[in-house]
């Protein structure tokens, strides 16, 4: 969980070495960013889903073993649309991570003392990350450079891997048949995507520019029709 919300912010104080080396504008410099945060925001409710689904430590290390991929190719870069296409992959990989892992500690964890102890360890995590990867992102580029920032990422997940495979036992999850509304998951998924994109590119449309207008209201009506869907579709979907 670390690695995932680190990875949101560790970027940000290595940006003008990533500007400098890979020839980025100061407008299109902000997608290394904005790549990770639109794909994590978007996907994070569909993976949340398909964790119910095909089993919370299927899609977990399906998710561990995108981001660590993605980790690896961001590191390798050597191109703009190479970085921010890998960080996008990277963020849909750490959606799907996210999404299950705190109901893999519910699950892991059945006594309320346990329990407790273990949630207040990925609470501190969760909120911590974004404090440390600004803090990491400053010591690993000055000591080495901006690519390491991403392929500290590489033995950490395979590490993570390792146990994950020894320590979680393994869930069937509930079945395809179970809860495949493909539709509302689509409706949802665009929406929040929509959404993300949006609010991110106020900063150089403005809140009351047409694109922002636009988009947003599309972001909104995909929204409403999410929950039109919902209202309609049979509670065997989600039972």
């Amino acid at each position: 969980m670390l690695m995932i919300v680190l990875d949101a912010t560790i970027v940000n104080v290595a940006l003008p070495s990533i500007r400098s080396d890979l020839g980025f504008t100061q407008s299109s410099l902000a997608w290394v960013v904005n790549a990770y945060l639109i794909a994590f925001g978007g996907v994070l409710l569909l993976a949340g889903r398909l964790g119910d689904l095909l089993g919370r430590r299927r899609v977990f290390l399906a998710g561990l073993a995108v981001f660590t991929a993605a980790s690896l190719v961001c590191g390798l870069s050597v191109g703009q649309e190479m970085l921010i296409g890998a960080r996008f992959i990277q963020g849909v990989g750490g959606a799907m991570t996210s999404a299950v892992i705190l109901g893999l500690v519910v699950t892991m964890f059945n006594e309320p003392l346990e329990r407790a102890r273990a949630i207040g360890i990925y609470s501190f995590v969760a909120a911590a990350g974004a404090s440390i990867g600004l803090l990491a992102g400053g010591v690993v580029t000055q000591a080495l450079n901006w690519h390491w920032i991403f392929l500290v990422n590489i033995p950490i997940g395979i590490a993570t891997a390792f146990f994950a495979l020894r320590l979680l036992e393994p869930d069937p999850g509930i079945g395809l048949r179970k809860g495949a509304d493909v539709i509302g998951a689509l409706l949802v998924t665009a929406a929040l995507l929509l959404g993300v994109y949006t609010i991110i590119r106020t900063t150089d449309f403005g809140w009351g520019s047409a694109h922002t207008v636009g988009f947003g209201t599309a972001a909104i009506a995909l929204l409403i029709a999410f929950v039109v869907r919902e209202s309609r579709t049979a509670m065997s979907y989600w039972s």
